[in-house]
């Protein structure tokens, strides 16, 4: 994995089992934990990890109507149906989002929903150095078969999410015999190469039994979130530079005048950034990034909103909506707001209807009126735990 490019990491959650054993009418990835799906629970875990492009999950053909009742208004990842075996599914699923092209994609059982999010970017962190990983429990308890004692030594509890390079993982599955349980034997057959084993705890226990659900029940917290509004506002100045474009929103829009700015000038990520650092109540993006230092010249405006999502993320909280007015005589915003509004949807991983991007002119009055620059206004809601 390339440090300076940010691979598309895309999440499969295998949601098509019976959960037969439990003993309930209702699969179990569809069971009600502190008043949410187990599902929407561990699909809860994904969405919180900036890393993450986007979330697929592969359901039975005939869940669907317990599907969008489990999920209920989310709406940021898409589902697809599975096959007769776990196998299937997870090669279905693989087929399924291929179009998006991933570079990465993490396999993840439904029914694991008390994984946390240090053991994913623990996971995710490991594919810089490995071609294959997943998080595993190294057994402590003495082993015993037929009264023989069994050394307990480099034996591990294979656990889910496990990491794969895109390709490889579809290539594997697609030259896979029947009857493999999980994703690094069908990746192992296929390459004869090592898995990487990410130490994770009992924590992340897969929901099998009544008991499992009890556990899993006193695992997962039972906290209320609260929404807040944060506001942001920037400008810039057009200087004498020609240019061919400039960097709104992310995005090159074609201009024949430079912005002036000590980054990249991106007027849009500046007040988004500022937006969520206000409803976290945490400075600015000069408190964070003060003009004064070289390091940040002509840096990419992502990684100031990177910043933002991080510290978001370490207050356990997420975004809910954002609204984005761009105000300028030129350029014209029309013909660029729907590529806007998706490599925004795509970078924050939040769905495009709850991006608005607007645009509008000041009646010729002021320095935008004149032409002299570019002004936005961004406002946002973020949901973060109560009493954070």
């Amino acid at each position: 994995m390339n440090d300076t490019q940010k691979p598309t990491i895309a999440v499969l959650i295998v949601a098509g089992g019976s959960g037969i054993r439990m003993g309930y009418d209702t699969p179990k990835q569809y069971l009600d934990i502190h008043g949410q799906s187990i599902i929407q629970h561990t699909i809860s875990v994904f969405e919180a990890i900036s890393d993450i492009s986007f979330i697929h999950c592969v359901i039975g053909e005939d869940h669907e109507v317990l599907y969008q009742q489990a999920v209920q208004e989310k709406n940021s990842h898409s589902h697809s149906f599975g096959g007769e075996t776990r196998q299937q599914s997870v090669y279905l699923g693989l087929k399924a989002v291929e179009d998006r092209k991933p570079d990465i994609v993490l396999i993840h059982d439904a029914a694991r929903p008390c994984v946390t999010k240090e053991d994913i970017h623990n996971l995710i962190h490991s594919m810089k150095n490995h071609e294959a990983a997943t998080l595993a429990q190294p057994v402590t308890e003495s082993l015993h078969k037929n009264g023989i004692m069994i050394d307990r030594n480099d034996i591990w509890i294979i656990q889910t999410p496990q990491a794969f390079y895109y390709r490889d993982i579809l290539k594997a599955h697609k030259n896979a015999d029947e009857g493999f349980t999980d994703d690094t034997s069908v990746y192992q057959a296929e390459f004869c190469q090592p898995v990487k084993y990410i130490a994770c705890g009992r924590h992340n226990l897969k929901i099998t039994t009544t008991e499992d659900l009890k556990m899993a029940e006193k695992l997962i917290p039972s906290q209320a979130m609260e929404t807040i509004t944060g506001s942001g506002f920037d400008v810039h100045a057009f200087d004498d530079r020609k240019a061919d474009t400039i960097r709104l929103c992310g995005i090159d829009i074609p201009h024949k005048k430079a912005l002036k700015g000590h980054s990249d000038a991106d007027v849009g990520l500046h007040a988004l950034t500022d937006a969520i650092l206000g409803a976290l109540a945490d400075g600015d993006i000069g408190s964070h990034f003060p003009p004064s230092n070289n390091d940040f010249k002509n840096m990419d405006s992502h990684l100031f909103l990177d910043k933002a999502l991080h510290i978001l993320e370490q207050r356990k909280g997420e975004l809910g909506h954002i609204d984005i007015t761009l105000m300028c005589e030129e350029p014209k915003i029309g013909p660029s707001r729907t590529t806007i509004i998706h490599h925004l949807s795509n970078y924050l991983n939040l769905p495009s209807n709850r991006i608005s991007v607007k645009a509008t002119t000041t009646e010729k009055l002021g320095f935008t009126g004149r032409g002299e620059g570019i002004a936005c206004q961004a406002i946002v809601t973020i949901r973060v735990p109560e009493n954070d």
